[in-house]
This record gives C-alpha cells, structure tokens and sequence, in this order.
C-alpha cells in the first residue's frame, strides 16, 4: 500500500474545504450559506446515485402525473424526476437556511415554515434534461441563491428579482463523471465526484471561457421558425463570407451538457424564440439566471434578443425566455444582428 499517496489524498481541495475557505474571508460570516450549500452537494450526491442506478432500479418510467411545465403534448413527468425534486426540497428545507424554493417540477413556490426558516431564497431544476435519461446522455440539476432581507415577511418578489441579484448559482452535471460547477460571485470553479471518497474534488478552478469559439449549439430543426437575426447568425457560422473556418455543430439537447461544454471550450449556446414559442422555451429563474450568471462569471456574455439576460425581471415564477449565452465575442456578434434588425424595424 502507498501511504504517502494516501495520505496526499487527504490534501486534496475538497468542495466543503474550497466554501470554508471562501466564508474565511468575511469575519462577519456565520456560516449560513455554507451549510446551505452543503445541502445542496448532499441531494446532488443522491441523485447522482440514483442516476447511475436508474435502469436496475426501475425507476426511469412514467409516474402518472403531468410535469407543470410540460409541452402541450402533456408530457408525464419521469419517475426520477419526482424524486430528485423530493430530495432537493427536504435537503434545502432541513437546512434551516431558506424561506423560499421555486422548483420547476411545482406549480407554486413552497414557503418555509418559520420555525425551519432561514434567509435564503433557492430556485431550482431538479432534473434537467431527464428525458434523455434512457439513453445515458448526461443530465443535471441547475440552482440559483438569492437572499432575503431581515426585516420583512417572504414573498414571491423576494425571488420574481433580477438575475444580477443572485449571489450564487450553479449546476450539477451526471455524466461520464458528476460535475458541480459553482460561482458564488467571484469566479467560477469547477468540482469533480470523487467516488472512492464520496467527495466533490476542485478539478476545474477559475474557469474562463474563451473569448471566441469554433463550435455553436442549437436545435437546428426548429429552424424554419426563427427569427431573422438567429437565422442570420447561424448561417454565418456555416457559411462564413471572411474565408474563414465553419463552426462545429454541437447539441445534445440537455441544457446542462450543452452549456458545460460551451464554458470550457467556448462557442455560443442558443435557444431562441420562434413562430412556436414566440417566448422562448428555457425558464427565466432557474434555467436562463443561473445559467447567465455563471457565464458572466466566466468572462462570457447572455443575450435574451432584447436585453442582457440578468437585468430580465420576471413577472412569474415559470416565465420563459429566449436566450444566447456564451463567449464575449460570438454573443457581441448576434446583439448586433439583433441590433441591425431593431434599426430597420
């Protein structure tokens, strides 16, 4: 046995280690959001175990009920779907660090009772991309912290803010290896599960995307019904008229995996409004804010075709939006397409 390997492991920067450090740095901190955030990594454990054993444990079919969010089609809400909201819910509420969570599997946003009640607002989707579960594509869990004042009540305008008012945000990605990407405002860094140990392990620190990028991600069967702009934008990337190299086509259609691999390579994600979704389909709080937060962090840029996605303030709960996240350069270049297209308006 290698003892001085073994013993280097204990030297490793745990994610608990990396937010101890972090809260280090503010005397006045009493550790609230450290133990908030240890909740969360705790669910993001449990799922990640229930995922790997998905198949064997039969839990990937159909629970009967309608997904608050479903399509017209009425999509029926996967099993495992219900369970990872479950275990997000307990886990934040026996925190005793919130007073409000926005889940995408709830019609409405769940109050805290006040003996459990902290000073944290959490709006989450618990199970991002689950309809590709059956077919092993990674999936994950996307989370966004606001915090609450002292001195009044909750309500729903203590999370229907600006994305720009969130302190944290961050994602849960079950893949190949589960990854916990976090920002808490000054930066983002990335954690790798190490299974032997049951720790999130700092693999990926102070992440910047790249300011340019060679590959654009977006459903391009819905491409009959985009705007001109989008339509303009991705036309430039396969034709491009300077002589330069096309863009690489890259989508997996699960938010999580397009968007991480869009932050470490850079590029562009887009997902537009269109004739069908004149809205857009991605929802403000807990997919576009968190999302756009991280890639601000990370030197990057979000665009919702009109403004810069975290100055949107929602009016619901599960508002919808379009938005083009990504690197500086390639989101500058379609706000000015969107730009051209206002002038002639």
């Amino acid at each position: 046995m290698d003892h001085a390997a073994d013993a280097h492991r204990t030297d490793l920067m745990t994610i608990t280690r990396f937010v101890l450090n972090e809260q280090s740095k503010y005397p006045e901190s009493r550790g609230d959001f450290s133990i908030l955030l240890s909740h969360i990594v705790l669910g993001c454990k449990f799922v990640c175990s229930v995922v790997n054993k998905a198949g064997l444990a039969k839990i990937i079919g159909l629970a009967g009920e309608t997904n608050v969010q479903a399509s017209c089609r009425g999509e029926e809400q996967k099993k495992l779907d219900v369970l990872s909201n479950e275990v997000f819910v307990k886990a934040l509420v026996s925190s005793g660090r919130t007073c409000i969570l926005v889940s995408e599997e709830d019609e409405e946003a769940t109050f805290v009772e006040p003996s459990r009640r902290g000073r944290y607002c959490v709006v989450f989707d618990p199970l991002d991309g689950s309809s590709n579960i059956d077919c092993g594509v990674s999936i994950g869990t996307i989370f966004g912290i606001y915090m609450v004042k002292d001195d009044h009540e909750p309500t729903l305008d203590d999370v229907l803010q600006p994305g720009k008012n969130m302190l944290a945000a961050g994602y849960c990605m079950y893949g190949s290896s589960c990854t916990f990407v976090l920002s808490t405002g000054t930066g983002v860094n990335g954690f790798t599960l190490d299974p032997s140990l049951g720790e999130f392990i700092l693999t990926h620190p102070n992440i910047k995307i790249p300011k340019k990028g060679k590959i654009y991600s977006v459903n391009e069967g819905n491409a009959k019904n985009w705007d001109g702009p989008t339509a303009k934008y991705v036309e430039k990337c396969k034709f491009p008229q300077d002589g330069s190299s096309s863009k690489s086509l890259r989508y997996i259609g699960s938010m999580v995996a397009d968007v991480h691999r869009t932050l470490l390579y850079g590029g562009i994600f887009l997902y537009p409004a269109d004739k069908k979704s004149p809205n857009g389909k991605l929802r403000v709080l807990y997919e576009v804010f968190p999302m756009s937060f991280l890639m601000e962090q990370a030197g990057g840029q979000a665009f919702t075709g009109k403004q810069r996605a975290l100055d949107l303030v929602p009016a619901k709960i599960h508002e919808r939006s379009p938005v083009f996240l990504g690197s500086y350069d390639e989101v500058e270049e379609i706000k000015a397409l969107y730009a051209a297209e206002e002038e002639k308006a």
